[in-house]
């Protein structure tokens, strides 16, 4: 199965260390296994640091209601945390009968990070649902789901154009998110939950490979943090992002020869059955 790997991101300004042994603006370790499921249209397997995401997807010839007859598709997402993805077990939000006010956050912002790069004009009237299910959590699991979902919603739509059901791809371009934060007088990248729950300031960036900014949510505790410490958090957050973005396009790559071995492989074998 193809992976897509990496060690931590070199990057400038590196003084001081963290606890994992980074430099402030390294990212965690990442690795991408695209293709993780049989079943979904796409999937992916994430890794960052000890934060574990497995992002399927699946895709109906069908819109929601408020779409139908307009010639146009629809991207939706959901968010889940396993029971023991975390130090101790979590009760399942489907025994408890309703969704989280947290899950219902991020799964939106999921949906509205990939809806912001897939053309859904050119996807005619078909539903991606996104399923980023955790099954471990140390610190951004959300920034961590968008990642793994890319690749994976970038699987099922080359497909649809392989089996001659979409004459393009309808991919804008890519979308990666980051964690950046403050801590003391340290600025951070991709914090671990140690990092996150002692940080004086935590921020999320999302953003398009061309620098387009989807999504900022920023949040100071017991201070505040100056217009100054923003832009200083928006510069690492786009270094992040593109190291991140080859990451997730080496996933796909491999993944696409991996698919041409695995159909050239078939072949062979049925030229040699029949």
């Amino acid at each position: 199965m193809p992976v897509s790997r990496s060690r931590s991101a070199p990057r400038a300004g590196t003084r001081g260390g963290r606890a994992d042994g980074r430099a402030p603006l390294d990212v965690r370790p990442t690795t991408i296994v695209p293709g993780y499921l049989d079943h979904a249209e796409g999937s992916a397997l994430i890794t960052t640091g000890a934060t574990q995401v497995l992002c399927a997807v699946s895709l109906e010839d069908r819109v929601p209601d408020f779409l139908v007859g307009k010639g146009r598709g629809w991207l939706t997402a959901e968010y889940a945390m396993l029971p023991r993805s975390t130090h101790t077990r979590s009760q399942r939000e489907s025994t408890r009968g309703k969704i989280g006010g947290r899950t219902h956050e991020i799964q939106r912002l999921i949906g509205r990070s990939l809806r912001a790069v897939v053309d859904l004009e050119k996807l005619g009237e078909r539903t991606l649902t996104v399923d980023c299910d955790v099954l471990q959590a140390d610190g951004g699991t959300r920034t961590t789901a968008i990642n793994g979902a890319y690749v994976a919603v970038a699987q099922a739509l080359t497909r649809l154009v392989r089996d001659g059901l979409l004459p393009e791809l309808p991919l804008r371009e890519p979308v990666a998110a980051i964690s950046v934060g403050i801590l003391g007088r340290e600025l951070l990248v991709d914090l671990a939950y140690v990092e996150d729950s002692r940080a004086d300031v935590d921020a999320n960036f999302v953003m398009t490979g061309s620098g387009g900014l989807i999504e900022v949510q920023g949040t100071a505790e017991g201070r505040t943090f100056a217009r100054a410490d923003l832009t200083r958090m928006l510069d690492a957050a786009w270094s992040a992002i593109q190291h991140v973005n080859v990451l997730q396009a080496k996933a796909i790559a491999s993944f696409g020869r991996a698919g041409v071995a695995s159909r050239a492989g078939r072949a062979r074998r049925s030229t040699r059955r029949a």
